[in-house]
């Protein structure tokens, strides 16, 4: 498909009824029956989509993750608030110097968000803006 699109070609894809007699139907179903059953390309047999290898590498990524997460002393208020890395990641949260004074019981963490370039300079009048 991608060489096709390379070469100018419109691709529009469209459902049909299965079974009804559409050639192109067909057609695929011939060819997946081909495929499926030849033993020439073992290697088509093996492919795995692309949705599912991100999906497991998702998985895995966030099971480790939660693994070093629990072994570390470190951050031990943030751990009380977000325990669950998983359930954490599904909250929208905007990062503000208030917000990170609570969750990590640090003072003073303007000049940390600015070091880490979470919120630009001070201003004149002494506020912070937030980045976009």
């Amino acid at each position: 498909m991608i060489e096709l699109e390379n070469q100018n070609w419109n691709i529009d894809f469209h459902w049909v009824k299965a079974h009804a007699g559409n050639h192109g139907d067909e057609l695929a179903d011939q060819f997946a029956k081909e495929a499926a059953s030849s033993t020439e390309n073992e290697s088509y047999k093996k492919k795995t989509p692309k949705s599912t290898v991100i999906r497991e590498l998702n998985e895995g990524s966030l099971i480790k993750w939660q693994s070093e997460w629990d072994k570390t002393i470190k951050g031990q208020i943030t751990k009380d608030f977000f325990p669950v890395i998983k359930d954490r990641l599904k909250i929208k949260i905007k990062v503000t110097p208030i917000f990170t004074t609570m969750k990590t019981g640090h003072g003073n963490i303007k000049s940390y968000l600015h070091r880490i370039k979470i919120i630009d300079r001070q201003h004149a009048h002494g506020e912070q803006r937030n980045r976009p």
